[in-house]
């Protein structure tokens, strides 16, 4: 089983059930093959006495649970008509509605099994950030009414990089010791500076799919890895196919193939004219919501002014978009740059956007919303954060190379930290705080 960070998330819902009389059912969304049905389904299994899972995609018979009488009582005891062998054990039961958006009423009836503290329910489901109406799929259904105030939301990624380290079998002490020089300032020794490089440029390559790290840890083999990770890439476009309307499927299609392109480009904003010429947002705009929402790409927006709260600052109509694994990113680029990543010989703009991404993606997965601050033509600072109650800069570098933008942020606006993300080993100078890559996983 690959250990991952959300399942103490699951252990503190669980918890606040039982301690606090919590009255929320867990919705955990997030992207296709991150991993959320089968969490639930080791979190129902050891955590509970008795588990009981429902996939409306898989057993869409037992939609017939939730037609009619909605209170917890008649839909409990439609379950043991529908489900033989059945066993609700009142504080021990884990009852799981995995693909939800296709059962309605199962989504509204979450309100009523929310209240009922006998049993815990998880739902999840594909695409859950679409809005209902949106989603061009017959199996999809609108509910008559959403739970709202009764759900705890979780979103689920990809592994991150700590999580990759644990499945590559570092244990905590060795984390914990890397953790030790962030915290001191003290330079990391080049030996082992070199084994985490290292380590973070195969992260890059194989990404944070469960599915493909868990193949890589076992066999090493990355044409495994690519073959893979070209399967995910094939359902998420099926998935465009399947699930936007109409004649968006060719524009989400179009717009998701140009990330990559924009990324190696090294482009300033994502421009809509490099999907097609002469186009702009009024042609685009709504297929690059339903990226957004499907959570296939991670978006980022300009700052008008760096000051709290950024949200209030945001350009909405400048922003840049990454891919949501920078596996898959890797993938689409092709195996000689894959290998030019794991040799740390990749040139040219494509560089700098591959850095960008893995940097978007550790720091969505720390659970920061991506900023970037681009005032003028000759300064740009890759990404500001929200921490400690003030806006930090953190420019991203794919060697070691000065930082103009950076200083004059701290000049301008006197920073308490700034960070600079680079190739090298660790330091701090003043308030610039400057560390490899693969400690991002620190911020």
């Amino acid at each position: 089983m690959l250990r991952r960070k959300i399942y103490d998330r699951l252990l503190e819902w669980k918890k606040s059930r039982r301690k606090d009389g919590l009255k929320k059912c867990l919705l955990i969304k997030g992207a296709r093959q991150v991993g959320k049905t089968y969490i639930v389904e080791e979190f129902g299994k050891n955590e509970y006495k008795s588990f009981v899972s429902v996939n409306f995609f898989k057993q869409p018979g037992l939609k017939e649970i939730f037609k009619g009488d909605l209170s917890s009582e008649e839909i409990y005891k439609r379950m043991t008509a529908y489900i033989p062998g059945i066993k609700l054990i009142p504080g021990e039961t884990l009852v799981f509605l995995d693909e939800i958006q296709r059962c309605g009423n199962a989504r509204t009836a979450i309100k009523f099994l929310a209240e009922d503290m006998r049993f815990d329910v998880v739902s999840s489901g594909s695409l859950m950030g679409l809005s209902y109406g949106e989603d061009d799929d017959s199996g999809v259904e609108t509910p008559a009414s959403v739970p709202v105030g009764y759900e705890t939301q979780l979103t689920m990624y990809s592994l991150d990089f700590e999580e990759f380290l644990w499945a590559y079998g570092y244990d905590e002490a060795v984390i914990s010791d890397l953790h030790r020089y962030y915290l001191t300032n003290e330079q990391i020794p080049e030996s082992i500076h070199n084994r985490f490089k290292s380590l973070f440029h195969e992260y890059m390559v194989v990404g944070g799919m469960p599915e493909v790290v868990a193949d890589f840890v076992k066999h090493k083999d990355f044409t495994r890895v690519d073959a893979i990770q070209r399967d995910i890439i094939s359902e998420y476009k099926d998935d465009i196919s399947k699930h936007a309307k109409g004649k968006e499927k060719q524009l989400v299609r179009m717009c998701y193939d140009a990330v990559p392109k924009q990324l190696a480009k090294e482009l300033k904003k994502f421009q809509y004219s490099t999907v097609e010429k002469g186009q702009t947002r009024r042609k685009f705009g709504g297929s690059i919501q339903w990226l957004k929402d499907s959570e296939i790409v991670n978006a980022c927006y300009n700052i008008r002014e760096p000051y709290l709260p950024l949200m209030a600052n945001a350009n909405e109509d400048q922003f840049k978009l990454y891919i949501n694994d920078t596996g898959l990113l890797s993938c689409m680029y092709g195996f000689e740059t894959k290998l030019a990543i794991l040799n740390d010989t990749i040139k040219g703009n494509a560089r700098g956007g591959i850095y960008e991404n893995i940097i978007s993606e550790c720091l969505l997965k720390r659970e920061y919303t991506l900023y970037y601050y681009k005032p003028d033509s000759e300064h740009e600072i890759e990404f500001l954060i929200e921490k400690n109650g003030e806006v930090v800069p953190v420019e991203v570098k794919a060697g070691n190379s000065a930082t103009p933008s950076l200083n004059n942020f701290i000049k301008v606006y006197e920073p308490s930290t700034a960070y600079k993300l680079i190739g090298g080993r660790n330091g701090k100078a003043d308030m610039k705080v400057t560390l490899p890559h693969y400690m991002v996983m620190f911020i």
